[in-house]
């Protein structure tokens, strides 16, 4: 599992230079839920709210996210995607199932659904003891809770 998540780490920023893979979680995050509160995030993450802040910070300045008012309550800010940010995150999702597709080329189909049934299995499951769920972040967050069953629908990058 170190190995995955350093290698997750790694290829992040050779699918852009601008997005860590901590940056593609929250965007795809938000992407998924239509926009949420920073306290949200960290909540979702079981991360600090300083550590959040220090993350949607980066990102607005980037360009990638926007606070707005809450439409239900204008003393709240939401957190959404630009179009920059979106544009990014479509770029960098389609880098990602290019390369887990070309990862997963040769294997058998047995294989293929076997490994996906595992992904599926250890996915929800949860997180367990330790230090919570951003020590190894969700390999595709714009696929929900886990990692979708083909390869094709959502892959993690390799």
């Amino acid at each position: 599992m170190t190995a995955f998540a350093r290698r997750a780490r790694a290829s992040a920023g050779r699918l852009h230079p601008e997005l860590s893979l901590v940056s593609y979680t929250l965007l795809g995050h938000l992407e998924e839920s239509g926009g949420c509160r920073a306290t949200d995030l960290a909540a979702h993450y079981a991360l600090d709210k300083s550590t959040v802040s220090r993350q949607v910070s980066a990102l607005e300045g980037a360009g990638l996210i926007e606070r707005l008012a809450d439409q239900r309550d204008q003393r709240v800010q939401v957190l959404h995607l630009t179009p920059a940010g979106t544009e990014i995150l479509v770029q960098v999702t389609a880098s990602r199932r290019v390369a887990f597709r070309e990862r997963l080329a040769g294997w058998p189909e047995e294989d293929l659904r076997r490994f996906a049934g595992y992904l599926l299995r250890y996915n929800s499951a949860g997180p367990g003891p330790g230090p919570g769920p951003m020590s190894m972040p969700d390999p595709d967050p714009g696929a929900g809770p886990g990692v979708t069953a083909h390869p094709d629908a959502s892959p993690p990058s390799d």
